[in-house]
Formats: C-alpha cells, structure tokens, sequence
C-alpha cells in the first residue's frame, strides 16, 4: 500500500523535515539555553547528580545542548549532533532514571521517563539516517 498523496506530499515538503527536527531538539536548545543564563543553577543541577567537578559538567552538557541541535538543523554533519544528543540523552535517562532501585509510585514515573529518553535516542537514530539517506541521493 502506497502512502496516500496528501499524506506524501506534507512529508515531501521541505519544511516538513525542518519542522521535525526542530520539534525534536527544541528541548535541548531551551535547556540548553536555560543553563546558559543561570550558570549557578546548571552547576547545582550537575551537582545534584553527583557530577563532578560540575562546573565542568554543566559547561559540557551546555554545549552538547547547543552544539548538537545546531548542527541537525543546519544538516551538516547531522550524524555528528544526533549523536551527541543521543548518547547524552542515553547517559541522563541512566543517571536520572534509575527506575531499577526505585519502589512506588516513583518507580512508575522514573521508568516512563527513562523509556520516553530511550524513544528520543531513537528519533536521533532516525535523523541521522533519514540525513544520510537525502545526502546520497541529492
């Protein structure tokens, strides 16, 4: 079954690639920049994760934030920025979604926020292969 015309022709859209990667590192972008102008609060959150030294962790995770989604949205060397987002979402969601030591109602919560992080490194898998696939066949 082919995809239906009005259906294809959204997804062959130009902005509809753009829109989706956008809608997809949106989060990092005002993380990131949320971090950026409370630089205290973006050490205290390393921190709190037993980071350290967490100024070092913050300025890090500052720039995968940036850095990456920059990167998927400019198209250039895609594979590079959803990589970095998609390990980093990887290692926060098994550093603060350790839902295997929790009991409760926290359990539930952790472990929905852990497989909702692993559906993102999936997304990023995606946009780097869909990258891939348009950069082969421009």
């Amino acid at each position: 079954m082919t995809t239906p015309r009005p259906i294809a022709a959204i997804l062959d859209h130009p902005a509809t690639w753009f829109v989706a990667r956008l809608a997809l590192t949106g989060p990092y972008i005002l993380g990131g920049v949320v971090k950026l102008t409370d630089w205290q609060g973006a050490v205290a959150e390393q921190a709190h994760f037993g980071l350290q030294p967490a100024a070092l962790f913050a300025a890090l995770t500052i720039a995968v934030e940036l850095i990456g989604p920059a990167l998927i949205l400019a198209n250039r060397l895609a594979w590079l920025g959803a990589g970095m987002l998609g390990v980093f979402t990887l290692l926060a969601a098994l550093l603060a979604n350790a839902f295997w030591t929790m009991h409760g109602p926290e359990r539930f919560m952790a472990t929905n926020a852990f497989f909702e992080h692993l559906g993102l490194v999936g997304g990023f898998v995606l946009v780097a292969t869909i990258s891939h696939i348009r950069e082969r066949h421009a």
